[in-house]
């Protein structure tokens, strides 16, 4: 057995990769999923779910479209600001990480992006805090939880302002109020299916307010009148979605799912504050469930390290380049006896190398 602990795409329930796998073989009557029509009625039946499940899991309310979209979260990194900034108007970003910075660069396109405060030069060990949103901006974007640096942030600042917020690699992780967001997006390979799809959360209102002329590919519009068939969807990907999304609510939803997270992520720190060979790489108030980053106290260690669990049967541990040393992703469908096999390893490499 190999216990997979990647970035993403990530691990999905065995139960979800047998049913796909058999739907791929025969879907209905013969036909693969892959080679349906999007438009008949059995396709129809699964957007539909599909929609229903992430509203009722994530208790989304009236006024606000769900939308199955592609292009993954650097899409929307450029549809945000196209539909929501009025021309020569300002965004506030929070640059917390990577991915946040990549989305304040697509704003100079439309706009301008002011970032309030960035953690960069700490080389985004914490989150930034104590810093003040304009209530001038056009809407507040960030990132809930950073996948190589290992943080995530909990509590949503007070503001006015819209709230736009990338949750591509912790939605569905823990309960949320979707009421307190203007717009939320996530890629799905984390918590909520294969690579390949996008799910958008946004509040009708917020929309036809920058007097631009969007194309219509980009134009959140044109994908809540086409029920998220505007073109030809991510067929596979929502149908497995969907397949994932009834596992979780089997599961007692996402507040069952938070439980475990935290205690999956509370057992992984305690061993690395515990052991004498592993330290973590971020402010302890901002330690991220989902990405436990951590390194060696002893450099030298790292690569034995690595190759000890390989030989083990622990697979996607490497950390990002930016970072080094280990990262130990732990989504939904990780199961906690991976996560305490991986600290009987951790344990057992420290009694190897005990000076």
């Amino acid at each position: 057995m190999r216990h997979n602990f990647g970035a993403g795409p990530c691990i999905l329930p065995q139960e979800v990769f047998k049913q796909a796998s058999a739907a791929v073989l025969d879907f209905k009557d013969g036909l693969s999923i892959l080679e349906i029509s999007h438009r008949s009625p059995e396709f129809d039946a699964v957007v539909a779910e599909t929609l229903k499940l992430v509203k009722e899991l994530l208790n989304v309310p009236s006024g606000y479209s769900v939308l199955l979209l592609q292009g993954g979260a650097s899409l929307q990194f450029s549809m945000v600001p196209q539909n929501l900034l009025p021309e020569g108007g300002t965004a506030a970003y929070l640059d917390s990480g990577v991915w946040a910075s990549k989305a304040i660069k697509e704003v100079k396109h439309f706009g301008k992006a002011n970032v309030v405060a960035s953690s960069k030069e700490a080389n985004y060990t914490f989150i930034p805090k104590d810093y003040v949103i304009p209530a001038d901006s056009a809407y507040f974007h960030y990132t809930s939880n950073n996948t190589i640096y290992g943080t995530e942030l909990f509590e949503l600042p007070v503001t006015k302002v819209p709230v736009v917020c990338d949750m591509s690699s912790d939605i569905m992780s823990r309960e949320i109020d979707v009421t307190k967001y203007d717009l939320i997006y996530a890629g799905a390979q984390k918590n909520i299916g294969p690579a390949g799809l996008t799910v958008v959360i946004i509040k009708d209102e917020i929309l036809g307010k920058t007097d631009r002329s969007i194309p219509s590919m980009l134009d959140y519009k044109s994908h809540i009148d086409g029920g998220s068939m505007y073109n030809t969807p991510p067929v596979f990907s929502i149908y497995t979605a969907m397949l994932n999304l009834r596992w979780l609510k089997s599961k007692g939803g996402v507040a069952q799912m938070e439980k475990e997270n935290i205690a999956k992520a509370n057992a992984l720190y305690a061993e690395i504050d515990r052991n004498t060979l592993f330290k973590g790489t971020c402010a302890v108030e901002d330690r991220s469930r989902m990405n436990i980053c951590f390194v060696m106290e002893d450099p030298e260690l790292e690569k034995p390290f690595a190759k000890y669990a390989d030989e083990n049967g622990f697979e996607g541990l490497k950390g990002h380049r930016s970072v080094g040393g280990f990262r130990a992703s732990m989504y939904n469908a990780l199961p906690i006896t991976s996560v305490h096999a991986l600290i009987d390893l951790m344990q057992s490499f420290e009694e190897k190398h005990k000076k």
